[in-house]
């Protein structure tokens, strides 16, 4: 069922989202200060491309003080935004039965947008 969920999910945007957080990875990667949020939309990419079956977890470890300060400031620059538009598109998707398993997966990408240091995809 993951097989199917995922290759409906690239036919339909999936694609989209895979490229656009490579792109927006690899333009933060080009700074220094920026290394650490390209690294996060790397993730981005490997969930947004093949969501079905993944699972999003918190790191084993206390990750500490550093990993609160980094996703607040992924919160304000941009984390927000897509953090809502994943919940926008959540909902869009759960408003018909059929979409529903779709909208469960943009729910997971919202809770990853929200904070993305302090947590592994596997």
């Amino acid at each position: 069922m993951n097989l199917i969920g995922n290759i409906i999910w690239i036919i339909f945007g999936g694609i989209f989202i895979f490229f656009e957080y490579i792109i927006g990875g690899l333009l933060l990667c080009l700074t220094i200060v920026g290394i650490p949020f390209g690294l996060q939309c790397f993730k981005f990419a490997i969930v947004g491309l093949a969501p079905f079956g993944v699972k999003i977890t918190e790191y084993p470890h206390d990750s500490g003080c550093l990993s609160t300060i980094m996703n607040v400031i992924w919160l304000v620059f941009g984390g927000f935004w897509i953090m809502l538009t994943h919940l926008l598109f959540g909902i869009l998707f759960c408003i018909t039965i059929i979409g529903i398993p779709f909208g469960r997966q943009h729910f997971k990408l919202m809770s990853l947008a929200f904070s993305p240091f302090g947590k592994t995809i596997s």
